[in-house]
């Protein structure tokens, strides 16, 4: 059976896997950014009650699998999660405030859920084996 989440009226399981990239798709997100961008992005996700179900981030871009309460629309919370994360790496390393595009790719999960949470966690290996063809 699957995990259903409820709400005052609402019964719910809206999943979403999203991707966004950093500006001009820099490779910047390694090291200690990586490791702080990772903890940032499972509390800012948890104030706006979403739970980040899987999520990798790679030296160019950003994996994750995202449960939204349908209070919400995916847009308030990616556009949220990525403007805070952003202000949280000026702060502490760069001092510029817009590290990603302003645009995103969405898609739902829906009953594939273990085939996304897979794909994002063999991202890595993929890139790999296509960067050496």
């Amino acid at each position: 059976m699957r995990d259903y989440q409820s709400l005052v009226h609402t019964t719910w399981d809206c999943k979403y896997h999203i991707v966004f990239i950093p500006k001009r798709r820099k490779k910047v997100i390694f090291g200690m950014i990586r490791k702080h961008l990772g903890k940032v992005f499972h509390e800012l996700a948890a104030q706006k009650n979403c739970q980040i179900v899987e999520g990798h981030l790679m030296p160019d871009h950003v994996h994750m699998c995202i449960s939204i309460p349908p209070k919400y629309s995916v847009f308030y919370v990616v556009g949220y999660i990525k403007g805070k994360s952003a202000i949280s790496i000026a702060r502490r390393f760069t001092g510029k405030s817009r590290n990603f595009t302003d645009g995103y790719f969405v898609s739902t999960v829906g009953l594939d859920e273990e085939m996304v949470r897979e794909y994002i966690q063999h991202q890595e290996k993929e890139d790999e084996h296509y960067d050496q063809l």
